[in-house]
């Protein structure tokens, strides 16, 4: 088996608006540039809008994610927004998920102390609360005591992916955890919002990662531009201060197919794009195609999602 290496993507995240009237005036912020990480780094990254902003700047926010935001006064009834990155990705170092803090009981990775002072927030609950009576219930069989953490995360992973149907368009991003929960099916931040709650309720640290992921075509296919899509995963913090991520969507922990662009506690710290536009349009569409490739065009050896 051809060990691990680190990959080299070319990333283009196209989001397209379109209104039924013009928009006089349209301010916008997005989480699209991909993070510098030990692991990761984004050689190189283009925000493109059409029509062109009057103003726009970027900046970090508390979880050192990259924002963008612009403003466009010119009058449009489409608005366009291309991303374009270029990133590498390391593989995880084989300690990662064997190291002593992932082997040692779960219980251990709650932060306390100065060293887990950081950390500390990202234990707590969302308003409204997604830390229920019925999210403490189906955490319970994963989180037995003493348990190895990274046995615990394995397992929760595999549960939320048996036990819940991936079904496009069943939620919205305001769908809370507890009617995720009720009806076994949404997306793939519904099952990461659904095991951070799950860790949460356990006293540990998690996060809510979005970006992107590699996948490959069926043998014998050629890749399709624009399939991919953006991506939602949750990452739980350990005393070594590393992070380990986990997809419930595809039952897996996070490897070197896994671009983290946005890092916080919920989907509503880094959304791809969000804004407010000043119109009498009544009717609005939206199309988002995302596509994630090897680079340069001809690198082979993208693992299968």
């Amino acid at each position: 088996m051809t060990e691990p290496s680190t990959r080299c993507y070319e990333i283009t995240h196209r989001t397209v608006y379109r209104y039924s009237d013009d928009v006089t005036s349209s301010y916008g912020r997005g989480f699209l540039t991909p993070r510098d990480l030990d692991w990761q780094r984004c050689l190189s990254h283009e925000l493109v809008i059409e029509p062109e902003a009057a103003d726009r700047s970027t900046g970090r926010d508390a979880y050192g994610n990259i924002s963008s935001y612009f403003h466009i006064t010119e009058r449009h009834r489409t608005l366009r927004i291309t991303s374009h990155s270029v990133v590498e990705v390391d593989p995880p170092e084989p300690e990662r998920y064997s190291g002593a803090s992932a082997r040692a009981p779960w219980e251990l990775a709650r932060p306390v102390g100065g060293d887990g002072a950081l950390a500390a927030e990202f234990t707590l609950d969302l308003s409204p609360p997604e830390i229920t009576d019925a999210v403490r219930e189906y955490a319970a069989p994963s989180f037995v005591p003493g348990r190895p953490l990274i046995e615990v995360l394995r397992e929760l992973t595999s549960r939320i992916y048996s036990d819940f149907t991936y079904k496009s368009g069943s939620t919205t991003v305001s769908t809370q955890v507890a009617e995720v929960l009720a009806a076994r099916e949404g997306v793939c931040q519904d099952f990461a919002r659904l095991a951070i709650a799950c860790l949460r309720a356990n006293g540990l640290a998690a996060s809510y990662v979005s970006g992107y992921l590699a996948t490959d075509p069926p043998p014998g296919k050629e890749r399709m531009i624009g399939v991919d899509a953006t991506h939602a995963w949750a990452s739980v913090w350990t005393p070594q201060n590393v992070w380990l991520g986990m997809d419930p969507t595809n039952d897996q922990m996070v490897d070197e197919r896994y671009i983290a662009a946005g890092f916080g506690r919920d989907y509503a710290d880094v959304p791809p794009l969000r804004g407010i536009i000043y119109t009498d349009s009544d009717s609005s569409v939206i199309e988002v195609s995302v596509d994630v490739a090897p680079y340069p065009p001809d690198r082979e050896g993208l693992l299968h999602a």
